[in-house]
């Protein structure tokens, strides 16, 4: 037999209305009595009614995520499971549940807008790693739909948590120009990214800061991918380069795989830094000197500012959210820097 309302105010020592208050997010509740409704419904394993709920609080008290890449790509790149496993994180604290999109099919992606978010099952979306000529945020901020983007937006309006992603690629250039080089070359990230834009902002910053020459057959063009990284690599080997930094730890990895073919040594011949900090970065030989960007954080965080806006009054107005979370340079072999001590 189910366990009732009454027996989980029983558990907790409130009354039956405390509770109702409780699964309804009534905002007049004590955090500490909440927190005790919520431990009590979890032992009692007490279902509360989601269309009962979402009735009295206009809330469907689902956040879905879109990361609009192919379903491939995605799980190839352990960027976007770190990022999901934050988001998920502080959707449990807050007893959200998380959707998660995918597709292939740009069709199938607005067929499902359609579907769920024009009539309203999801409380708000985040979206992660959305190109600037994407459809989605233009859609979203037409339809009134609240929503956080992973990753800077140029449209004043959006809301978004992203890393400096600037300032981490300067500091990963200047640590490559400390070590002696000057004939530096980047494989870039996409170029209709702001990410791979503000990345390839901080390698010329860190070039021009050490007057060095900015020399367009040192910059290629990379895809954030495994295959990517080899091909923009490969492409990179006629110009000499003595260290490349690239834009992402899975374009790195493509990258040594070009270099091996071609019987280049890393660092002996050539020094490598890339960007994110991703788990294999550590574990692959030579370890990836790379900028550590907090990525479960961004994740985590998205979602709160994301429910932060759900719960102000119109009163209040929209809170603006623009955070930009600080990088960490991880100095490891790829660079060569144990190599110069």
């Amino acid at each position: 037999m189910s366990p009732t309302l009454e027996e989980v105010a029983r558990l907790a020592s409130v009354s039956r209305s405390t509770v109702s208050r409780v699964i309804n997010d009534h905002p007049n509740v004590r955090s500490d009595t909440r927190e005790r409704v919520w431990q009590a419904i979890r032992e009692s394993g007490y279902q509360p009614h989601a269309v009962a709920r979402s009735l009295a609080t206009n809330r469907t008290h689902i956040i879905g995520m879109i990361i609009p890449e192919t379903v491939t790509t995605l799980f190839a790149d352990p960027f976007f499971p770190l990022l999901i496993r934050g988001a998920t994180r502080s959707c449990n604290a807050h007893h959200y549940q998380l959707l998660l999109s995918l597709s292939d099919d740009p069709v199938e992606q607005e067929g499902m807008y359609q579907r769920v978010l024009c009539n309203g099952y999801l409380d708000g979306m985040i979206v992660a790693s959305a190109s600037l000529d994407d459809p989605l945020i233009p859609a979203l901020l037409r339809d009134n739909i609240p929503f956080v983007s992973v990753g800077r937006h140029p449209d004043e309006r959006v809301l978004y948590v992203d890393v400096d992603n600037v300032g981490g690629a300067r500091m990963a250039v200047e640590h490559l120009i400390r070590l002696g080089h000057q004939r530096i070359a980047t494989i870039t990230g996409p170029l209709n990214m702001v990410s791979g834009q503000d990345r390839l902002e901080g390698y010329r910053q860190a070039l021009r800061a050490h007057r060095i020459p900015v020399k367009e057959e040192l910059i290629v063009e990379g895809d954030y991918t495994e295959n990517g990284g080899m091909v923009s690599m490969q492409r990179l080997l006629p110009a000499s380069p003595s260290a490349v930094f690239v834009a992402s730890d899975m374009m790195a990895i493509g990258a040594l795989k070009a270099l091996r073919q071609a019987n280049w040594q890393v660092p002996q011949d050539i020094a490598l830094v890339s960007f994110d900090d991703v788990p294999i970065a550590s574990a692959i030989e030579p370890a990836l000197t790379t900028v550590r960007q907090p990525i479960e954080s961004m994740g985590s965080m998205a979602i709160e500012v994301l429910l932060n806006t759900l719960e102000s009054s119109p009163q209040e107005g929209a809170p603006v959210h623009r955070i930009v979370l600080p990088t960490e340079l991880i100095v490891r072999a790829s660079c060569g820097s144990a190599l110069n001590r």
